[in-house]
């Protein structure tokens, strides 16, 4: 399974980014090869709104198959639906750390946001 890790950095010792939008990268993890790549989000840290939902589309243009992160708003959520992406929340620790927690069942599936937009 193509899954995407919300992170601080573009490697798999990177720390996870507990915010969807407003990460850092996300590393796109392949959980039965092992196989990853980073992709930037550079244009939504700072961006006055929408960060969500265009971080949403980015995720679902890279094909995955499910997001993991410590968080995610409404407006990404929503986007993430639309565009048949799963969402597992409370992910901590790296991003490798991240991909356990997932293969493992640890993490929570989530059915709506677990925070409102725009939080730190």
């Amino acid at each position: 399974m193509k899954i995407a890790v919300t992170a601080q950095g573009p490697e798999l010792t990177s720390a996870v980014d507990p915010r969807f939008g407003r990460a850092r990268c996300f590393v796109v993890v392949d959980t039965e090869t092992g196989e990853w790549a980073a992709a930037d989000n550079a244009q939504n840290l700072n961006a006055a709104q929408g960060a969500g939902i265009q971080a949403g589309s980015t995720v679902v243009a890279l094909g995955v198959e499910a997001v993991v992160s410590g968080h995610v708003g409404p407006k990404a959520f929503a986007t993430l639906r639309a565009g048949g992406v799963a969402v597992y929340t409370g992910a901590v620790g790296t991003v490798a750390d991240a991909v356990e927690q997932f293969k493992a069942g640890k993490l929570n599936q989530a059915d709506n946001a677990d925070v409102d937009g725009h939080w730190v």
